[in-house]
């Protein structure tokens, strides 16, 4: 008899959503056809009161959301990787089967997001289906970019790669994880017959938006890409920022953070190769925009 497939899951929380953790880790226990190994990271706080089965990681702070997912991974065995953040779950108990059946179909897959889906039954914004024309969010793609809060990946894969980039802190860490995924040569693929499930609130919401995204569209520059193309990227995000940023103090911000993305320390330049580029823009996505 076959194993069922095997997944380490890690479930990022800062405590602040009981209520829903609850729900994203019942979500996980109603799997069927997998064997799953589940953490929950507390980033910055003890977690207690978890169902039976579940484990708790300890962080002493808050070292950010990709950090504290990559402190996860170490207290998990399986061949697959599944990270969740505390306000999503899964819709249907065979979510993680079927995801592993994909994996085990196409070697060439690495990455998988679940298409997202708002529990009250509002619009799904645009931004949780990551590709430049959306079109019907049911259809799966290739694509070069995944939304964080539930994704699959290989173990090895994310090991070799060396995981999430824990200097983001919050924001477009996906994007890292994905170009890194292609270079890597393997494909990521968002899965719209596979569903999570996620409330629509504005990333705005979180202290230092503007600021760390645009100080994360500098981090991505300099760590993935060529040199001709990072100077064309940072001038493409430029023009869209000033276009797309309403108020002088987002405005300011979002200059605060492209100046801190020069001069802090994103980690280790390890550009993509052209042939990755080619690759992607194939997909429908070339590393611009």
């Amino acid at each position: 008899m076959t194993a069922a497939p095997s997944y380490g899951v890690v479930v990022l929380t800062q405590g602040r959503r009981p209520e829903d953790l609850d729900r994203g880790l019942r979500s996980l226990l109603a799997q069927t056809g997998v064997r799953l190994d589940i953490v929950v990271v507390g980033n910055g706080w003890s977690p207690t009161g978890l169902p039976e089965g579940v484990r708790a990681v300890a962080l002493p702070e808050n070292v950010g959301i990709p950090a504290g997912r990559n402190a996860g991974v170490p207290h998990v065995q399986g061949d697959l990787l599944f990270f969740l953040d505390d306000d999503a779950s899964l819709r249907d108990p065979d979510t993680l089967a079927r995801l592993a059946a994909m994996f085990a179909a196409d070697p060439a897959l690495g990455l998988v997001q679940p298409r997202v889906l708002a529990p009250d039954g509002q619009p799904s914004p645009r931004r949780w289906t990551p590709r430049l024309r959306v079109g019907d969010p049911a259809r799966s793609s290739d694509v070069t970019a995944v939304w964080e809060g539930a994704v699959g990946i290989r173990r090895e894969l994310f090991e070799r790669i060396g995981g999430w980039p824990g200097c983001f802190y919050y924001a477009h860490e996906g994007i890292d994880l994905a170009w890194a995924v292609w270079d890597a040569g393997a494909r990521v693929r968002y899965a719209g017959d596979l569903a999570a499930l996620h409330p629509v609130i504005a990333p705005t919401r979180h202290a230092g938006f503007y600021r760390l995204s645009a100080r994360n569209r500098v981090f991505l520059a300099r760590r993935r890409l060529p040199v001709p193309l990072a100077a064309l990227y940072l001038v493409v995000w430029t023009a869209l920022t000033l276009a797309r940023t309403r108020g002088r103090p987002a405005l300011l911000e979002s200059w605060r953070g492209a100046v801190e993305g020069f001069r802090l320390d994103c980690g280790p330049r390890r550009p993509m190769s052209w042939r990755t580029v080619w690759r992607m823009t194939r997909a429908g996505r070339p590393p611009l925009i």
